[in-house]
């Protein structure tokens, strides 16, 4: 039998990562200089920010999240949808940029059976893709193969999202 060793993701799993403030991973992130999450985080605005998936689907793989804590995209103020499309465009526009993706999937899960994740706080997941980027270790062992650590595609991506923030209006 083979095996791919994951040791990071041991605080993940038993929830002992000890940078928790609440139940909730965005919840935490959301407050800059908590510790929990920062290095993830791209890019913060008013009402929402843009953070690296910490177990990505693909180099790039990003989400835009509301500050506060709400389940559904109708829960949201007109202030706080807005912000969080305006980060997905911003998102669309950096990934594209700084990766030169064939396609983005661009996408919601509300509710576990849609396959929501974090079930109780909304976020859009932005994923690049290319084709032909499924391969043998996808299809055949159920494992992603990621070819660029999260520091470097943090390095990547947020200057870009730096440059955006500073264009708005």
């Amino acid at each position: 039998m083979e095996r791919l060793w994951s040791p990071w993701r041991l605080a993940y799993v038993t929830g002992a990562s000890g940078d928790k403030t609440s139940d909730c991973v965005f919840c935490d992130a959301a407050v800059p200089g908590a510790g929990a999450g920062d290095e993830l985080v791209l890019v913060r605005g008013v009402h929402a920010f843009v953070i690296l998936n910490l177990y990505p689907y693909n180099n790039g793989h990003l989400m835009v999240v509301p500050v506060r804590h709400v389940a559904s995209l109708a829960a949201l103020s007109a202030a706080e949808a807005g912000e969080v499309m305006r980060l997905t465009q911003d998102a669309e526009r950096a990934l594209t940029e700084a990766y030169e993706p064939q396609g983005i999937n661009v996408g919601v899960n509300l509710g576990r059976a849609a396959g929501a994740g974090i079930v109780h706080h909304v976020h859009v997941h932005l994923v690049p893709r290319w084709n032909g980027d499924t391969n043998f270790m996808s299809v055949v062992g159920d494992v992603r193969v990621l070819p660029e650590d999260l520091a470097q595609t943090a390095r990547r991506l947020r200057p870009v999202f730096e440059r955006l923030k500073s264009e708005w209006t």
